[in-house]
């Protein structure tokens, strides 16, 4: 039971800071907030995807090349050019990498306004703090784990944020409804996995509308994560630029 708590709590904390502070925050500006709350939820997103935080300013670029290159050759993460997702997640960490190393340079369209921390940034992108997670994560297991098969679940837990990123992509490229057909992609609404990612997976709609906090646009759709954006605009935390319901 300890380990399947700690599961949960790793995977949907990670995802959510993941679509809160890196997708809806970083990559699209749909709200604002102060530095203060800025760097208290950049930290929570570091300790909540431990060794596989992903830097928020190649997150953004890379996020933001997406949605200008959506499903063609310069998509770095379109399913429509891998034949599984394991090709799609190398080609993104590459992509990612080039940007962090700066072998990439960035139109100023995509680098316009990127969030960065560059003390925390150098420090989380190295191997040294990503291995000491790993280990945490890996006594926490020989610690509470009661059954040999739960240490199966460290791999999930050392490239958490990878994973969750790849699932998107994959699933919300190639599976699934669409609302809107003008799109100019092959983005889809996969609603029988969304629970998973707590609204990310509404990526048609996303595509239509990517500035919009809700990525719910029928009545049968619930993105989870907007009520808790909505809280924290009521709450003063963040200021919603387009408050829609």
């Amino acid at each position: 039971m300890v380990i399947l708590i700690f599961f949960i709590v790793h995977w949907f904390g990670s995802l959510f800071f993941q679509t809160f502070f890196l997708h809806r925050y970083a990559s699209h500006s749909m709200f604002t907030m102060s530095r203060f709350w800025e760097r208290f939820f950049y930290v929570l997103t570091y300790l909540f995807q431990g060794s596989s935080f992903l830097n928020p300013r190649a997150y953004s670029i890379m996020h933001r090349m997406h949605h200008a290159f959506s499903d063609t050759e310069r998509d770095p993460h379109s399913p429509k050019y891998f034949s599984s997702v394991f090709g799609l997640m190398i080609n993104t960490k590459n992509v990612y990498m080039d940007l962090i190393s700066n072998r990439i340079k960035p139109g100023e369209n995509f680098a316009k306004n990127v969030v960065s921390w560059p003390a925390l940034d150098r420090f989380a992108d190295n191997w040294t703090p990503r291995i000491l997670w790993g280990a945490i994560y890996t006594l926490f297991y020989v610690v509470f784990a009661t059954e040999w098969w739960m240490f199966a679940l460290l791999p999930i837990h050392f490239l958490m944020g990878p994973i969750h990123g790849a699932i998107v992509n994959w699933f919300g490229h190639k599976y699934g409804y669409r609302n809107f057909n003008d799109t100019h992609d092959h983005s889809q609404n996969t609603l029988f996995v969304d629970f998973l990612t707590m609204g990310e997976l509404f990526q048609n709609n996303h595509h239509k509308f990517p500035s919009r906090a809700n990525f719910a646009t029928r009545f049968f759709e619930f993105d989870p994560t907007y009520p808790v954006i909505k809280l924290m605009h009521w709450m003063g935390i963040i200021k919603l630029k387009n408050n829609v319901n």
